[in-house]
């Protein structure tokens, strides 16, 4: 596998804390220009906001809820160098409230592609960190999707922008014929929308369902391949025990996304932003807009140097038996032609 010349420490993903003013700023620090960003308020009890590049400023969809994308520009109104600038919504600047952010870099606004049956409108791809944004129009029958990675998606979430419908989640280990819900607690089931069809290095099935192909309606879809020393997608088996399971990633993790496949359960978010050592879980859930919870008796994750150890019990990361599918980021990027990259 070919890998991008980078010669120097290159950020991919960033967790950026930061508190609303009220009025309108711009949150830097991020160390690179975000396509696709994810607010959460922590302080307070408040519905999440995505937007990304491909879809533009101002568009903004909610993984805690199943409506349609809508226009506010008081959201994220633009994504500048080193972040991106906000407006007054309460939702992401509420004055001295706290809020998580969470950053990914793929490129830009993108532009079509056509290696599927369905030609994507935008397909913005960061081939090095393995995730691309793809928005295409349905066309009410099956058929395949491109997603420019060059390497196979193993997770891929799903909304339909134009209507009312749930997130649907593809996880390989989950398999090509069932489905997880974002913004539901529900656990693994049944389900053609990914059409029963394993994702290649270069495209993605989905079925002719209202979901996901809806004719004439938008969808935008975030995928993730597995890049070595970067991000991990897998599963795990929860232990009950205070000495808590212990995820391999090979690297350091700088954020992870949590569920229970087998079992009705909330998806967790962690990042090393909010992270504690002494024992207290800090955690936020993407299918909830419950503000941040702390919680001694809380699972908290300590991102070691080669992945996750859960430092309590149960707490739906790590009950006794229960079978977890993860989502696992690093921050940075090293590495050479032909060289797997490493985190820091």
């Amino acid at each position: 596998m070919a890998y991008t010349t980078i010669n120097k420490s290159t950020d991919y993903f960033n967790t950026k804390l930061y508190t609303g003013n009220g009025s309108t700023q711009s949150i830097t620090g991020v160390g690179f220009q975000p396509d696709f960003t994810w607010i959460k308020p922590r302080s307070q009890a408040e519905k999440h906001s995505l937007t990304d590049a491909v879809r533009g400023a101002g568009k903004v969809i909610q993984s805690d809820t199943n409506i349609a994308e809508f226009t506010n520009t008081d959201y994220i109104s633009s994504f500048i160098s080193d972040g991106f600038s906000i407006g007054s919504n309460f939702r992401v600047n509420t004055n001295s409230t706290t809020y998580a952010s969470w950053n990914w870099k793929a490129n830009g606004a993108g532009s079509a592609n056509t290696d599927g049956s369905i030609n994507t409108t935008y397909t913005s791809v960061n081939t090095t960190a393995g995730f691309s944004i793809c928005k295409w129009t349905g066309t009410g029958s099956a058929g395949t999707i491109g997603h420019g990675l060059g390497a196979v998606p193993k997770m891929i979430i799903i909304k339909d922008l134009s209507n009312t419908r749930d997130w649907f989640v593809y996880h390989a280990s989950v398999g090509n014929n069932k489905r997880l819900k974002l913004n539901d607690t529900v656990a693994e089931g049944a389900s053609t929308v990914f059409n029963s069809t394993t994702p290649t290095s270069s495209v993605f099935s989905i079925d002719g369902s209202v979901y996901v192909n809806n004719s004439g309606s938008n969808y935008i879809g975030y995928c993730f391949a597995e890049k070595t020393g970067y991000s991990k997608f897998g599963k795990y088996t929860g232990n009950g025990n205070d000495d808590g399971s212990f995820i391999y990633t090979g690297f350091k993790p700088s954020f992870i996304l949590v569920k229970d496949s087998n079992a009705d359960g909330v998806w967790e978010l962690f990042d090393n932003k909010r992270t504690s050592y002494n024992g207290l879980g800090i955690f936020l859930r993407a299918n909830s807009n419950a503000s941040e919870i702390t919680d001694n008796n809380y699972p908290n994750p300590d991102f070691l140097s080669n992945g996750i150890k859960w430092r309590s019990l149960g707490g739906g990361v790590n009950d006794n038996g229960h079978t977890y599918i993860y989502m696992a980021i690093g921050q940075s990027l090293v590495g050479s032609n032909n060289v797997p990259c490493t985190a820091r």
